[in-house]
């Protein structure tokens, strides 16, 4: 291991400020590792992050990226949880362990990876142990780096706050990572699933994956479309990923007791819900903000024994990033991995 690395950093905000420097390699300190970087895998909240921080100040200079996957190669002094040699994978919030987050009703918990944390995008990183949960032995780095944010928020909008159960009827909306998710982990758990999307070619390819039925929401209303797919019944679960007015219609086509995951927000963050169609069809809105260490944990154990895969749309080297970063923008079938080697 040579005592430099690459990292990208910005030293303001806006994509025009995002350089790829040579640095020293960091040095574990008490009770953490250092990892060699295999994998970081982008997510929309990245492009907005390196745009203007979120609203939120950051520490310059400052590395994007929150999702790593990779392998310790030294550990610093206390540091018990890894061996030199094992394979791990970023918490995206660091010091989440289980239960509620941490804040109140003005401080919203939002201390993440690549946001108030310093991000992966580098040839090595040093972190606190606690902040990495071990691999999935079934998966390549790339595919395992996909595990921290999108994998975790579908699985805790499903699984952990949704409870999913077997015949039950999962829509997601959009062909990203985290409608991509769902969509594996609704097959994995028996459940019927729909994808609406506005391309007819990644409708095509959802159904491929295994989508029961696919949605065109540029055909017309997509909700009645999904009303006569279903015989009136509608969802059971909705991974709301659009935000903003969006979320109206989730609720709109949600079935008798449906559960709504409300995750994205790329078309807003203010959205105005018929009050009428959510009290009397006793709905659930669960605000998913990603998840827990100990549902990661979960979600590995589930990924080694279902053989879930994750959906890879493609793979860029780490001197790519500004390529990798407009093939985001564009809009990915799956997710968007950066490798370093």
């Amino acid at each position: 291991m040579t005592d430099r690395m690459r990292r990208w950093q910005i030293d303001d905000y806006g994509r025009a400020a995002l350089a790829l420097k040579e640095v020293p390699v960091p040095r574990p300190g008490t009770g953490e590792v250092l990892v060699k970087v295999e994998a970081v895998s982008l997510n929309y909240r990245d492009t907005l992050v390196i745009a203007n921080g979120l609203g939120a100040p950051l520490d310059f200079p400052f590395t994007p990226g929150s999702d790593l996957a990779g392998t310790v190669v030294a550990a610093g002094e206390g540091s018990r949880r890894f061996a030199e040699g094992e394979r791990v994978i970023s918490t995206f919030f660091p010091g989440w362990i289980d239960g509620l987050p941490r804040g109140d009703s003005a401080t919203l918990p939002y201390q993440a990876l690549g946001g108030a944390y310093p991000g992966m995008l580098a040839d090595y990183v040093a972190l606190p142990e606690e902040w990495l949960v071990r691999a999935p032995r079934t998966l390549a780095p790339e595919e395992a780096s996909t595990l921290p944010c999108a994998g975790l928020t579908a699985w805790f909008g499903l699984v952990e706050r949704g409870g999913l159960k077997a015949g039950e009827t999962v829509l997601v909306e959009g062909t990203g990572g985290v409608a991509l998710f769902g969509l594996a982990i609704a097959r994995a758990h028996g459940a019927r699933t729909i994808v609406v999307s506005g391309s007819a070619g990644k409708l095509e390819r959802a159904k491929a994956l295994g989508a029961d039925i696919g949605i065109d929401r540029t055909a017309g209303d997509w909700v009645e479309a999904v009303r006569a797919a279903t015989g009136g019944y509608g969802a059971d679960h909705v991974l709301a990923l659009a935000g903003g007015p969006a979320l109206g219609r989730a609720v709109e086509v949600a079935a008798i007791g449906g559960r709504i995951a409300q995750i994205g927000i790329i078309e807003g963050f203010d959205a105005a819900l018929p009050l009428g169609p959510l009290m009397l069809k006793q709905l659930t809105l669960n605000g998913i903000g990603v998840g827990h260490r100990r549902a990661l944990e979960d979600l590995v154990r589930a990924v080694d024994t279902a053989g879930l895969k994750p959906v890879i749309d493609a793979r860029y080297r780490l001197e790519e990033l500004p390529a990798a970063l407009d093939h985001l923008e564009r809009g990915a079938f799956g997710k968007i991995v950066v490798t370093p080697g």
